[in-house]
């Protein structure tokens, strides 16, 4: 069975987008400001965006964490882990998490509470896609590039089953010998 990849935004929407984000970070008052990427599937988004940052005249410092809420599951246990933290004091800093996908909330939520309990002056969130239908908690994004159908998405750093993650372009699979996946949830 062949694995296509239909294309949900292509390479120049997601850069067209990713400078307007980097424009509207720009206008905003930041002091000291620390950009934290969210592993992995961030990854691709996170070197875009700080590459547009730096086009809009902004010198962010930057780190990576890792959290999890899936363990060896496919679903959420709804708990999260940081199987990776920053090694950065983030205290009297401006902080700005990167993350692919906002959709239930609970990793970015718990992500922004570690942060300001550990000092942070203010910690905001940057999505590239947003799936408000799925949350779970009270969260949003200050920063969205796109809201996102609720569809399984892969490529621009995101995949399925390690694969996909090199696509310059968000997509969609589609099965091309059976119909497309019924689940629409994120792994």
């Amino acid at each position: 069975m062949k694995d296509n990849v239909r294309v949900l935004f292509d390479e120049a929407v997601l850069a067209a987008r990713t400078t307007a984000i980097a424009r509207e970070i720009a206008a905003t008052p930041l002091e000291n400001l620390l950009v934290i990427a969210v592993l992995r599937g961030s990854f691709v988004f996170a070197a875009d965006l700080i590459r547009a940052l730096h086009h809009a005249g902004m010198s962010p410092h930057i780190e990576f964490i890792q959290l999890s809420s899936y363990k060896a599951a496919t679903v959420s246990s709804g708990t999260v882990d940081v199987v990776r933290d920053i090694d950065s004091d983030v205290r009297g800093r401006d902080v700005i998490l990167i993350d692919d996908i906002l959709e239930s909330g609970r990793t970015l939520a718990f992500a922004r509470n570690l942060l300001l309990e550990r000092g942070a002056r203010s910690v905001r969130a940057c999505v590239l896609l947003d799936k408000k239908d799925k949350r779970a908690v009270d969260f949003e994004a200050d920063f969205v590039g796109f809201d996102c159908p609720d569809l399984f998405v892969v490529g621009y750093g995101m995949d399925a089953a390690h694969s996909f993650r090199e696509l310059p372009f968000v997509g969609v699979v589609e099965h091309s010998s059976s119909k497309p996946s019924d689940d629409p949830g994120r792994i």
